[in-house]
């Protein structure tokens, strides 16, 4: 029996602003974490800095704030540390793909199951409302002086092309379809990431609710539509890119949500790391013993101070 939503909610109130789009986002995951019914105690959150930073305070699971940009190597590092373990990213748009693109790209090179939900609202909310790596040139919002004077990130086409097994986008103000691509993301095997379209009621008066009312469609909608890899041959891979590429692409009068792309058939990370270390999942790094009942390591450091000691000597000389 799938547990409460609300179980999933801890005491801390919530400050964000009213009518933020944050509060869907943190309405669709706790959703999503009730259908799933995953233990709190075998989940981990983890968030990096701004206003999507807030997210693992209000959700009763294992949560982790950690630095600007630093979420997904945080995240990557728990899940390779205890496979186990359900990891999820909850990081703004600044911060995932401004100081942490590098990161963004590597994660989705590795392919580690992980799901990232990035709050897309195209300002740094948090820092007063400057100009985030996804509002597009010459658009300015109430809290610029002058129009952006940079090109937008295309999260989508980037997460395509650094090899993401599952992308898709969401909208902030729909926690009922989101959380539906929430649960498909938590449940994917691999590298997943969701764009959820997140207005800022603050400090982005362009891309509202009203801005987003008439363009936002669902693909699911479209005929024909199926973005998930059945057959891991390259032409059916290479063909299922190219249309959620083209959907990526499309921004402007019509704003496509839903599943742009999913291939289940890459291996991941930890089963790659499992390749050249078969006790890998039977005995992870995180079930590993540190120390003996004794509290002594559990490592012999003998050998380990007698190479550290004859470097030195070598140096010295």
């Amino acid at each position: 029996m799938a547990r409460d939503p609300n179980a999933y909610k801890t005491d801390v109130w919530v400050d964000w602003c009213p009518g933020c789009g944050d509060y869907g986002i943190l309405t669709g995951l706790t959703r999503a974490l009730s259908k799933l019914d995953l233990d709190p105690r075998k989940t981990v959150l983890v968030s990096g800095i701004g206003c999507s930073g807030k997210t693992p305070h209000f959700i009763n699971v294992n949560g982790v704030h950690t630095l600007h940009g630093r979420a997904i190597p945080f995240a990557t590092g728990i899940k390779i540390a205890n496979p186990e373990l359900t990891v999820i990213v909850s990081a703004g748009d600044g911060d995932l793909l401004g100081i942490g693109a590098g990161h963004f790209v590597a994660v989705g090179r590795r392919n580690v199951d992980i799901t990232i939900i990035m709050h897309d609202n195209g300002v740094y909310g948090l820092t007063k409302g400057q100009a985030a790596p996804t509002l597009a040139r010459d658009v300015k919002t109430k809290s610029l002086s002058k129009p952006n004077i940079q090109d937008a990130v295309n999260p989508i086409a980037l997460a395509l092309t650094s090899g993401f097994t599952f992308v898709a986008r969401a909208y902030a103000m729909d926690p009922t379809h989101l959380a539906t691509i929430i649960e498909r993301a938590i449940k994917h095997k691999g590298t997943a990431f969701i764009d959820v379209l997140q207005p800022c009621v603050t400090y982005n008066n362009i891309h509202t609710i009203h801005y987003y009312k008439d363009k936002i469609y669902k693909l699911d909608d479209q005929e024909n539509w199926n973005p998930r890899v059945e057959n891991p041959d390259e032409r059916e891979v290479e063909e299922k890119l190219m249309q959620a590429m083209i959907k990526a692409l499309e921004w402007g009068d019509k704003i496509p949500i839903g599943v742009f792309y999913e291939n289940p058939h890459v291996p991941t990370y930890e089963e790659r790391i499992s390749s050249r270390i078969p006790s890998y999942f039977s005995y992870p790094p995180g079930k590993q013993k540190v120390s003996r009942e004794s509290k002594a390591p559990a490592i012999d450091l003998k050998s380990f101070r007698e190479i550290f000691s004859e470097k030195i000597v070598k140096t010295k000389v």
